[in-house]
């Protein structure tokens, strides 16, 4: 009986321990994406900068589609970026993610998807292969992150769970 009660306590406090290592687990997740995310925002402004500023001393009327969808992607995305960078600034301030509001999720995927047609359209206006290596890299990269993403996070489930596992007596 007494062998029963201290397993029962030795599961208890394995339970707490689990408990406590996801919360500061979900925590550092939750800094580490705002970080992630002030990069990439900060990246595609600065790149939507470069694209664009060529196009400043030129007329509407003499841009070519693809350097039209540029500016305008870029145009719009932008102050969308901007905003995002100081609401993650905010965040981290706060450590408290604005997850819940449906206008800043749909506000991050639309800044991101017209940074990236800015970035395709203006390798396009360049040449036209560069825009299709454009779209292959990012499909790439995207598939290499993801496998990254997924080993990572295997190695240290099973790093931990290994770890953890109670003593055979």
């Amino acid at each position: 009986m007494d062998e029963n009660v201290a397993n029962e306590a030795w599961w208890r406090r394995q339970a707490a321990v689990q408990v406590e290592r996801w919360q500061k687990r979900a925590a550092a997740q939750q800094e580490e994406t705002l970080r992630q995310n002030s990069l990439m925002y900060g990246g595609l402004i600065a790149i939507g900068a470069v694209f664009v500023q060529p196009f400043l001393t030129s007329e509407a009327a003499s841009l070519d589609l693809s350097a039209k969808i540029c500016v305008i992607a870029f145009s719009l995305a932008i102050p969308l970026l901007s905003a995002l960078i100081v609401l993650n600034r905010q965040e981290t301030y706060r450590r408290r993610v604005a997850s819940s509001s449906v206008l800043v999720l749909v506000g991050q995927q639309v800044a991101l998807g017209l940074g990236f047609v800015g970035v395709v359209a203006g390798f396009w206006h360049i040449m036209t292969i560069a825009g299709i290596a454009i779209l292959v890299g990012a499909i790439l990269g995207v598939a290499v992150h993801s496998a990254g993403y997924v080993r990572v996070e295997e190695e240290d489930a099973n790093a931990t769970q290994d770890a953890e596992q109670p003593s055979q007596s």
